[in-house]
């Protein structure tokens, strides 16, 4: 009946053959898989996939059984000469990653490029979006554009930097975190954009989803009162900095102090001593340090 009620839905789309079909999945909650979605896999020839047992488990779900080819991260550019000599064969190919959009944080960027380059058509199937949902809630609106980060690296060093010019961006940033480094992503805002607001989305769609906004300065006491809230994929919206009012435009000598103290200390102790020294607001001397370390 599910199938039946795909096909209706879908009524005159065309999907020709020898076409790549980028197949959003489910980020948790199966309900979210669109009917278009359920109609093409039923269509296709051959589905590529991230993970062969996840993508599996999908098709029983919908009673549906074909062909799977494994495109992952590691194998992803020689894989694709599968895909394409399916394509050469007139077939339909659809690709799934594991959850979510393809080539969003996720394998499938490499496939689509040397479908493209092969002279295949590729056709998207949208769905679900960890990114574009949490955004959906976060209520940023002093944002007029976002920027998608996905995961920041790993090393500290460079985890520091990444975050450091994300935060100069304007707009909502939004990054992805595993459940073992959320503490440390957190801690690294509190440091680096106290008064930056933040959205926290845990296990979005899933049974024990959480959503919640507060400053960036509260946020590892958020975390660390409740061991629940460590569990689970999150997806971290970084509010735009609010626009700087023209009655709060910092007078040259509460730059001046700011900007030697930058040239010191870290950027959350230097703004403070300079809201204390010069009794500018603290709002408009964090905007300031984040636009001079971007310059230094």
């Amino acid at each position: 009946m599910l199938i039946q009620a795909a096909a209706a839905a879908t009524g005159t789309q065309q999907h020709p053959g020898a076409t790549l079909y980028v197949v959003a999945t489910p980020i948790g909650n199966l309900a979210d898989l669109t009917l278009r979605a359920i109609h093409l896999l039923g269509q296709v020839d051959a589905v590529a996939c991230e993970d062969t047992r996840v993508t599996g488990r999908l098709l029983h779900h919908l009673g549906l059984e074909k062909p799977l080819l494994s495109v992952h991260e590691h194998n992803e550019r020689a894989a694709s000469a599968q895909v394409i000599e399916r394509l050469a064969q007139g077939q339909r190919v659809a690709y799934a990653s594991d959850a979510g959009t393809p080539a969003v944080s996720d394998p499938g960027s490499a496939l689509v490029a040397a479908v493209a380059a092969a002279g295949y058509r590729v056709v998207p199937v949208p769905g679900a979006s960890a990114a574009v949902a949490a955004l959906s809630v976060a209520g940023d609106a002093a944002s007029r554009a976002f920027s998608f980060h996905g995961f920041l690296p790993a090393k500290p060093r460079e985890r520091g930097e990444a975050l450091a010019q994300l935060l100069a961006q304007p707009g909502s940033q939004v990054l992805f975190e595993a459940p073992h480094r959320i503490s440390d992503l957190l801690g690294l805002l509190a440091q680096q954009a106290p008064g930056r607001r933040l959205t926290l989305c845990r296990e979005l769609t899933k049974q024990f989803e959480q959503v919640h906004t507060l400053e960036a300065a509260a946020a590892p006491a958020w975390l660390a009162a409740d061991p629940q809230r460590g569990r689970g994929e999150f997806v971290v919206v970084v509010h735009a900095c609010a626009a700087t009012p023209a009655d709060e435009a910092l007078p040259a000598e509460a730059v001046r102090a700011l900007e030697l103290l930058l040239a010191e200390l870290p950027l959350k102790q230097a703004v403070a001593l300079a809201a204390q020294i010069s009794g500018a607001a603290r709002n408009a001397l964090y905007s300031h340090a984040l636009q001079w370390r971007e310059r230094s």
